[in-house]
């Protein structure tokens, strides 16, 4: 038998190997989300349950190809395509979801946000009414990748995507948060973006419970661009498979992969994104448990961390009128943009690591941080586009 070691003993050892007296001067490294990360962990004040996902196992999505409709069981879908049996859908065309005859053997998800996404602020309610008359498993979808991919923070993503389900059910009925697609963006901070997937279950259970629910929210999670670059096309590679292995074990109900190549992408290159999903899932099997997170003190800490900075952020965008009245008043906007502006300056300064691009090698600045975004205006930015021609 080993002898119980006291944390204090644990700490002494370590500021003899570090010849220092104060760990977290050395240890603590800062992000801009605002979330205390301790240097070590040997508990969780709060632990939580198992975090379910809506579907058994995490699906896997492709982008339509004639070639892989025999590996794909589910399909990202921008056309119509005839003749797909026992397939799951995930319509992303609003044309495509308005007119789609639906076949009794496949199951169909909407990716069709109801919401425009400027100063006007608006709902499209008829085209909510016609997706609901439809017999989706899920008609409607939530959207929050643009506002990852334009530099939203995670707490505004998570505030944002509650925000927006608030005002889906003030406009139609709360019966609605039964029948949502959460579309989220996963980025480049691997554990933090675990527990955002984590969080948001968290915070829709909590709203759903307004509402006099017990909900968990379907989650559709796809890799980033905002840190993927036009140069070695293969670091994208990497960095959207460690993005896929944060969406999983987050607990997402369905990945699907942007394709790694910022241009000149082909059918070959949305194959080999596809299949890093495939490897991951049949590799390690992370896309059949529920809460692969569940346990560790680490995520459990600052997935309760998110979850609370992002309830009151939402209640902050309730108190102000809600989203849609936030979006006209251009704070939504100015906020991302603060944020945005403040992580790009951390990749100039090689706070936020690019291999490649601001990293072996260090590639030229050619263009300004006041070039690439507006106060007024939510658009996808790369990092990288600081460095590209």
């Amino acid at each position: 038998m080993f002898s119980k070691i006291s944390l204090s003993a644990w700490e002494n050892l370590v500021k003899k190997q570090l010849k220092t007296d104060d760990l977290y001067a050395i240890l603590t490294k800062d992000n801009l989300e605002g979330i205390v990360v301790k240097p070590y962990y040997d508990s969780v004040s709060k632990p939580l349950k198992n975090l379910p996902k809506v579907e058994e196992s995490t699906h896997l999505v492709a982008k339509y190809q004639e070639a892989l409709e025999d590996d794909a069981f589910a399909l990202l879908l921008d056309e119509n395509i005839e003749n797909l049996e026992e397939k799951v859908l995930f319509i992303n065309n609003k044309e495509l979801a308005e007119h789609l005859l639906i076949e009794e053997e496949n199951k169909y998800f909407s990716l069709i946000d109801l919401f425009s996404e400027d100063r006007k602020g608006t709902i499209n309610e008829q085209l909510g009414k016609e997706l609901l008359a439809k017999n989706f498993n899920r008609p409607i979808a939530v959207d929050v990748t643009l506002h990852q991919n334009a530099g939203a923070s995670i707490v505004q993503q998570l505030a944002i995507a509650l925000a927006k389900a608030k005002d889906l059910a003030e406009s139609f009925s709360p019966e609605i948060l039964k029948n949502l697609v959460f579309r989220f963006s996963v980025g480049n901070n691997y554990f933090f973006e675990i527990a955002k997937i984590r969080a948001f279950k968290l915070l829709f259970n909590q709203l759903s419970k307004e509402f006099g629910f017990n909900e968990v929210p379907f989650i559709f999670a796809e890799t980033s661009l905002r840190n993927k670059s036009k140069a070695d096309a293969e670091n994208n590679l990497i960095r959207s498979t460690l993005e896929l292995s944060a969406a999983m074990i987050g607990g997402a109900d369905a990945v699907f992969t942007n394709d790694f190549k910022i241009e000149g992408g082909n059918s070959l290159t949305e194959e080999i994104s596809f299949k890093q999903q495939i490897i991951l899932a049949y590799e390690s099997i992370i896309n059949v448990f529920n809460d692969a997170g569940n346990g560790s003190y680490y995520i459990e800490d600052i997935t309760q961390q998110f979850a609370e900075k992002a309830w009151q952020y939402f209640l902050k965008i309730e108190q102000a009128g809600g989203y849609c009245e936030q979006l006209k008043a251009g704070a939504i906007q100015k906020e991302i943009y603060q944020h945005a502006t403040a992580e790009q300056q951390w990749v100039a300064e090689g706070k936020l690591k690019l291999i490649g691009v601001n990293l072996y090698p260090q590639l030229q600045i050619t263009r300004n941080i006041n070039d690439l975004y507006q106060d007024d205006e939510l658009k996808p930015v790369r990092w990288s586009e600081m460095y590209e021609s």
